[in-house]
């Protein structure tokens, strides 16, 4: 699904309507032929219409938005390609996910015309990880009329903390 302004809340919808009707039927959203309970990634790149996205960190990095909404973002990330030399996934990467996934919630918060910034974020790193994928949910704090402020805890597969982030944009127009 693509991701506007129009449609942002739908994407978190739970509600009978936006659920599939017929059992073990996918998820709406979900790409023909993939697996019920695969997370299906959306298209961001629509809150972005004055700037090109191509080539961005988040298309380097493998990073697959599962959930937006201004409140809470969800995303993911494998551990291959992301590791620092002794093998374990960077805690850069861990820090580029949280503050990734705390714009794009800011960004739908912020609306049409306004753009958000990251102005400050913070990481303590828990624990180690060296394969699969880590997931990270952006939760809001404080969602104002000029900033707005996320915890972002990321987990390794287990459900094992692995990251707390905190950040918070400058909402900008």
């Amino acid at each position: 699904m693509e991701v506007t302004p129009d449609n942002i809340a739908r994407m978190t919808d739970t509600s009978a309507s936006a659920t599939p009707s017929a059992p073990g039927a996918a998820p709406a959203g979900t790409p023909t032929g993939a697996p019920t309970g695969t997370p299906t990634a959306l298209d961001w790149r629509a809150l972005y219409t004055s700037a090109d996205p191509a080539g961005t960190l988040f298309e380097r990095m493998g990073m697959e938005l599962l959930e937006l909404a201004p409140d809470r973002a969800v995303g993911r990330i494998p551990v291959a390609g992301n590791t620092q030399p002794a093998g374990l996934l960077h805690g850069g990467a861990s820090v580029a996910l949280a503050e990734t996934l705390g714009s794009l919630a800011a960004q739908a918060h912020a609306g049409p015309g306004r753009n958000a910034v990251g102005i400050e974020v913070s990481a303590t790193h828990h624990r180690g990880v060296r394969e699969g994928w880590v997931t990270g949910t952006a939760t809001a704090l404080h969602l104002g009329r000029s900033t707005a402020s996320y915890e972002i805890v990321v987990t390794d597969e287990a459900g094992k903390r692995v990251c707390t982030a905190r950040l918070t944009c400058m909402i900008l127009g």
